[in-house]
């Protein structure tokens, strides 16, 4: 107890120190509080040009972990003293509890202006990330409230090399041909696809591809909301498409609780042929083998009728602090790092994909080519209906079991259809009472 209340007190302590120097400080200083261990170097280089072309000096402070940041963040809002600048690693339910506080400032008239240069400027779905529209969910006032810094999607990447040792010079363009390919190159010992499947989310994200080009986005949607069960037969056919991998020897051995760092290790260094991985690769792969040849593609397709729908969106945003004294100038600031120039700087010194459309003219061809996919990108956070967690950690244990040979994709069907409809039957309990 004794030490509980020692840390309250010395964050309490902590936190009017903040404020003091906060309000101490030259008004000609826009302070920025992220939590991005790569950019920090590259953003107090920003900072210099930004000094010298407008005098007014921007500060980068580093709080890293993101765990760590976020409770910063938090503690920061309830003492009222939040920087400048600042972002909010947290869903759209949170961001619109800082927005109700006060905390955030609605920038919709900026990127009006002018006649919406700015806004025009930004990936759409990058803005999307920090927009709330009329009636939505969390019943936010409706606006623009983030500036996106850049785009993430996560796609297939394939090894140019070990493609052309079976004869290939493209990646295939359907699911048919990937496993044909796959045979491949299991014939001449070489491991077809590695993922991070260890984190359940990746195999997610994967299986919902499928999901979406399979039976489309209506059906999926009409499965969460209870309407279409998981032992039908598209829903058979996704579950389908982990057996087929299996059966086909496509999947490097141990996928099921490879972590994805490891997995990245896999495909940086010609250990497979083909990844599942998101836009931050480019980064990951550059720094593990700066000479490795390799090309991206969209997951092969089953449907050639429906596309190929992909988890992605803004990656990292930046909020103005409402109740800032220099306000105005942090606006005038982020506008300025979220320009072709700054956005093409970050990009190639970080390599990850800028929020700024305009800056892809200027940045390296494989980024260019994960950017080409961003308008066949979809994201939980913005469908319309999302399953229940119960439902979700059933499905994706449900992908494990088919990896591994234990389980048949209408084994996981049924399993799956028993606990969403347990779900549902709790619900109706909880709504009658």
């Amino acid at each position: 107890m004794r030490k509980n209340i020692l840390g309250i007190v010395c964050g309490l302590i902590l936190l009017g120190v903040l404020g003091c120097t906060q309000a101490k400080r030259d008004d000609n200083t826009v302070t920025v509080w992220h939590w991005m261990t790569d950019r920090q170097e590259a953003f107090e280089e920003l900072a210099k040009r930004y000094e010298e072309q407008t005098g007014i000096k921007v500060i980068f402070e580093l709080y890293a972990p993101s765990d760590v940041y976020s409770q910063k963040i938090v503690a920061a809002a309830q003492a009222r003293i939040l920087p400048d600048i600042f972002g909010i690693l947290d869903k759209k339910s949170v961001i619109a509890s800082f927005i109700e506080g006060g905390f955030v400032a609605d920038l919709t008239e900026e990127f009006k202006k002018d006649d919406s240069a700015w806004e025009k400027a930004m990936f759409p779905k990058a803005l999307s990330a920090n927009t709330f529209e009329e009636g939505n969910v969390d019943k936010a006032k409706p606006g623009i409230y983030g500036v996106p810094l850049d785009v993430t999607n996560i796609q297939m990447v394939y090894n140019k090399e070990l493609l052309k040792k079976v004869g290939r010079d493209s990646p295939p363009a359907n699911f048919e041909e990937f496993i044909e390919t796959s045979k491949a190159l299991k014939r001449v010992g070489i491991p077809s696809f590695v993922s991070g499947w260890g984190e359940l989310w990746l195999a997610d994200a994967f299986a919902s591809n499928y999901a979406f080009n399979i039976m489309g986005e209506e059906k999926v949607m009409a499965t969460y909301r209870g309407e279409v069960p998981y032992t039908d037969p598209d829903w058979v056919k996704v579950f389908g498409i982990f057996d087929q991998m299996r059966q086909n020897g496509a999947l490097i051995e141990g996928i099921v609780t490879k972590a994805n760092k490891y997995a990245e290790q896999d495909f940086a260094l010609g250990r497979a042929a083909f990844a599942f991985n998101g836009s931050w690769c480019v980064n990951v792969y550059h720094d593990m083998n700066p000479e490795l040849q390799y090309g991206v593609m969209l997951p092969p397709l089953v449907n050639s009728a429906l596309p190929m729908k992909i988890w992605g969106g803004a990656g990292s945003s930046f909020m103005v602090n409402n109740i800032s004294t220099h306000k105005e100038k942090a606006v005038a600031f982020l506008k300025w790092l979220s320009q072709k120039e700054q956005q093409a700087y970050l990009s190639q010194e970080t390599r990850n994909l800028p929020a700024n459309q305009e800056a892809l003219e200027v940045i390296p061809d494989i980024l260019s080519d994960f950017a080409k996919a961003m308008e066949n990108t979809t994201h939980p956070t913005v469908w319309k209906h999302n399953e229940e967690a119960v439902v979700t950690e059933a499905f994706d244990k449900g992908l494990q079991s088919i990896i591994i040979g234990e389980k048949t994709p209408e084994q996981v069907a049924n399993e799956v259809q028993t606990v969403k409809e347990q779900s549902m039957a709790k619900q109706r309990k909880r709504q009658a009472r």
